[in-house]
This record gives C-alpha cells, sequence and structure tokens, in this order.
C-alpha cells in the first residue's frame, strides 16, 4: 500500500455498492444514504462554533473530527436541503469509522471518482466531495501534532 492510495475495507464496501447500480439507481442510493446521516449530537451543540466550513462547497458543510482511544470520528452539519452532499458526507463517515488519523490521512485522494457518480451528478457537485475529503484529512493531522 503506497502513501495517498488506502482504500479501508466500509468504504470498499460502499464502492461496490454503487458498483452493482446503474445511471439513476446510483442518485437514488446516494439519496437513501442522505436520510442515513444522523443529525449532530445535541453534546456537540455547545462546541458547534468550532466547527471546520468546507468553503469550497456550494451547500453550507461544516466537520468536526474527534478522538476516542486513538480513532477519529468526524461529525457532519449538512442541510437536509442538500441531499446530495449529505449523501456524501454519510460515504465518508460510515467509510472512514473506526480509523486511526493516519489512515485518515493515507486515503486515496479521489476515491468517489470510483462509485461512478459522475454520469449522474455535476463535476462541481464531485468536487465538492473531493473537498470535505481534504478537510477531513487536515482535521486528521491536527489530531497527531
Amino acid at each position: 500500500m503506497t502513501e495517498e492510495s488506502f482504500i479501508p475495507q466500509p468504504l470498499e464496501e460502499i464502492i461496490e455498492d454503487f458498483d452493482f447500480l446503474e445511471g439513476q439507481e446510483k442518485l437514488m442510493h446516494l439519496l437513501e444514504l442522505s436520510e442515513r446521516l444522523p443529525d449532530l449530537p445535541e453534546r456537540l451543540m455547545s462546541v458547534r462554533d468550532k466547527f471546520e466550513q468546507v468553503h469550497e462547497c456550494m451547500s453550507p458543510v461544516f466537520i468536526y473530527a474527534e478522538m476516542e482511544d486513538e480513532k477519529i470520528e468526524f461529525h457532519f452539519d449538512i442541510p437536509r436541503e442538500a441531499p446530495t452532499v449529505r449523501g456524501f458526507g454519510m460515504i465518508l463517515k460510515q467509510g472512514l469509522a473506526d480509523l486511526t488519523p493516519a489512515e485518515v490521512m493515507s486515503i486515496h485522494p479521489e476515491f468517489y471518482l470510483q462509485i461512478g457518480l459522475k454520469e449522474v451528478i455535476t463535476g462541481q457537485r464531485l468536487n465538492g466531495m473531493g473537498a470535505i475529503l481534504r478537510y477531513m484529512k487536515r482535521l486528521a493531522e491536527e489530531k497527531i501534532s
């Protein structure tokens, strides 16, 4: 495994799920995932001002990272009115669960192209997913420092 090439098993499974789908089915699956993105835990409402905003996204996307037992956990605040982006958030939350910060930093930077969404959503939206991942990697790097 080389640097910038790691795809953890949960993320690999998500990619495989999308591989079985055709065209608009991929978009429908992304929208289903968006409904599963959990709301912010009540305990994080008091630190909401410490969330990182992903400025490259057209929709407001905020990310917060915290450590537990050497693993990093990401929390997202993405409005329900942005289901595509919420779907991206759920892919990343589920696909990067139970990883160390170093593992997050080694995720392939364009893994999302393997999902096959470029035929059903705009390139600008796909770039947003890349931006979210970059912010997550930066937050992971801060946890190591």
